[in-house]
């Protein structure tokens, strides 16, 4: 690192500091290639409702005002190498004038349980879709309670501590800084991961949701609509009287179309064939029941018959 003769540092332009960064994150990919940098698309550190909100949440609080801004111009030239997200955790390297990046640990409490509670309840009545939420597509109503400061979805500074491998003595270095506005630029790109880092249930939103969305629509099914008018209210409508009663109509005015005709005759043919099969069936039983009952005739034994022969031959020699 260059200096004047005065001991300050000397300029480095926008363009060299971005050149050193991308060497530097080209260097540590070949060791680490799953680095997720932080990339601007044009000027704006922003362009969601999530991440746009996340940075104002911060810029609101005294503690962080005054020095979070120095963050920006190192978000711009892509000084934060890498960037993670995982539940009430935030890891980053950001490239200082140092060679070596620095290590920004960023620690956030999840949201307690009162107030996650409070926010499902209001979300419930206002909110329709998960792509809705994750739009930012809401009620301004909504919007107020989502951001409301110390009990809404967003920590408040007393919720979060910052850490930098840093030899700067603040607490809210320009390295601190960049990961901080960097969260709100990974926000743009995947607003889920906000829910994760408050430790929150995103589907207790949508599940409330729906269940007010149904209890909603229960109660007007149940209700009588207005466009429905009663029979008496009709009539006074055409100037007419309806009988409320039905008649019976005569059997010479109803006419029956040649397959219905067909329709209704069918099943008696079954019918008719099924009586016929029946008595059918009925005679064999009784004739088989028949033959049961009756004695089998005893035929006579042969040697039976051939005295009953004899004896009528020997009577006709007599005579």
């Amino acid at each position: 690192m260059g200096f004047y003769d005065y001991g300050y540092p000397a300029y480095v332009s926008v363009a060299q500091k971005r050149a050193k960064a991308k060497r530097q994150l080209e260097k540590l990919r070949k060791k680490n290639p799953n680095l997720r940098p932080i990339v601007l698309e044009g000027s704006a550190l922003t362009r969601t409702w999530w991440g746009k909100a996340w940075n104002k949440n911060l810029e609101r609080y005294a503690d962080f005002s005054n020095r979070i801004g120095r963050g920006r111009s190192y978000v711009r030239h892509g000084a934060v190498l890498d960037l993670q997200i995982a539940p009430g955790k935030v890891t980053a390297l950001v490239q200082g004038s140092r060679s070596k990046p620095y290590n920004v640990d960023i620690d956030i409490k999840s949201i307690t349980k009162t107030q996650w509670q409070t926010i499902v309840q209001a979300v419930g009545k206002e909110l329709s879709s998960l792509e809705q939420l994750l739009e930012g597509r809401f009620p301004k109503a909504l919007e107020t309670t989502f951001t409301k400061e110390k009990q809404g979805l967003f920590p408040t500074p007393r919720e979060i501590s910052l850490k930098c491998s840093c030899p700067d003595w603040a607490t809210m270095c320009k390295h601190v800084a960049a990961a901080l506005y960097g969260i709100g630029t990974r926000l743009d790109e995947d607003p889920l991961l906000f829910f994760v880092l408050r430790q929150a249930k995103v589907e207790d939103l949508i599940t409330q949701a729906v269940q007010d969305q149904s209890d909603k629509l229960l109660k007007q099914a149940k209700r009588k609509s207005t466009r429905v008018i009663d029979d008496s209210e009709l009539g006074d409508v055409f100037g007419i009287d309806l009988d409320t009663e039905t008649k019976a109509v005569p059997k010479h005015h109803i006419k029956t179309s040649s397959r219905q005709t067909k329709k209704a005759a069918a099943p008696k043919r079954k019918t008719a064939k099924k009586k016929v099969v029946k008595k059918k069936a009925a005679k064999t039983a009784k004739k088989v029941s028949q033959k049961k009952t009756q004695k089998p005739v005893k035929k006579p034994a042969k040697k039976v018959v051939k005295k009953v022969v004899k004896k009528k031959v020997a009577k006709k020699t007599k005579t």
